[in-house]
């Protein structure tokens, strides 16, 4: 079947990570994976005692990690030397490779709080390669608007918004998009890839099937196709997150992701030997 339909509508699961930060998280919980997409996790508050607490150092190892942020200012710091500022509308799309140790604090003190992070996979060919960054200033990024609708492309291209993410090995599509009530919305998606859209607030219709209501902060599984038709029931905001299955094994690990128990015990090693950073 060439258009997409709603194939699961998932309501966040309430978790906590790092020193205690609040947030809801849908892949990484049900379901456990959506190759190549290990987790969703969506941070936002505007209580700084769900968030102050940040993510102190902590290592990772076989992924890749994509941090959108919507409103705030977290600062990042790591074991290659690396450190910056991400503000509101900011991306950093980090590839652990074999290995990284990071930090992620809140550089604020009060004030509202709002984010996104993605965890993709690696396949095993690329997993112990060295770690790199993109960065993407918010003021930097490709944007797409008409009357209908404002697009912000992170990876992908939708007419000639293209995102900075190139030659990728899952050939991602990343958007950012916020359609006015009444209004559609039409992409064309490549029938290899697994694809999912975050409502963040709103409500939209998807596909021309019947399916339950959808109103902010919920994952929607989309089967595969080609055309995707999204309509807005009211002002709606929503990522497009799309990318080609790396069909692999995976074993996981708190933090890190490889493809066998045997790699995980041996970056656990790693870890505790500091050999992990390479």
């Amino acid at each position: 079947m060439s258009e997409i339909q709603v194939n699961q509508i998932i309501n966040p699961t309430a978790a906590t990570d790092g020193a205690g930060v609040k947030l809801k998280r849908s892949i990484g919980v049900e379901p456990n994976y959506f190759d190549p997409f290990l987790m969703l996790d969506e941070f936002g508050s505007e209580n700084k005692d769900d968030y102050i607490a940040g993510f102190p150092p902590h290592p990772h190892r076989g992924i890749e990690t994509v941090t959108y942020m919507l409103a705030g200012d977290f600062e990042h710091k790591d074991s290659t030397g690396g450190k910056g500022r991400m503000t509101a509308g900011d991306v950093q799309w980090m590839k652990t490779g074999s290995g990284i140790i990071h930090s992620e604090m809140p550089a604020m003190k009060e004030g509202k709080l709002h984010g996104f992070q993605l965890w993709i996979n690696m396949p095993a060919k690329m997993k112990m390669s060295k770690p790199e960054y993109h960065y993407i200033d918010a003021d930097k990024m490709a944007v797409h608007k008409d009357d209908d609708k404002q697009i912000k492309v992170i990876a992908g291209k939708f007419e000639k918004a293209e995102g900075p993410i190139k030659g990728h090995n899952v050939e991602p599509v990343y958007f950012d998009i916020e359609l006015k009530k009444g209004k559609e919305f039409i992409f064309h998606i490549p029938s290899t890839h697994n694809s999912f859209i975050y409502l963040i607030n709103g409500e939209i219709a998807i596909g021309d099937q019947a399916h339950d209501k959808v109103k902010d902060s919920t994952l929607i599984l989309l089967t595969k196709g080609k055309n995707l038709k999204v309509s807005a029931l009211s002002n709606a905001k929503f990522l497009l997150i799309s990318g080609r299955p790396i069909g692999e094994q995976i074993a996981r690990g708190g933090p890190f992701v490889m493809n066998t128990k045997q790699e995980i015990l041996q970056a656990i090693e790693d870890y505790h030997s500091g050999t992990f950073v390479k």
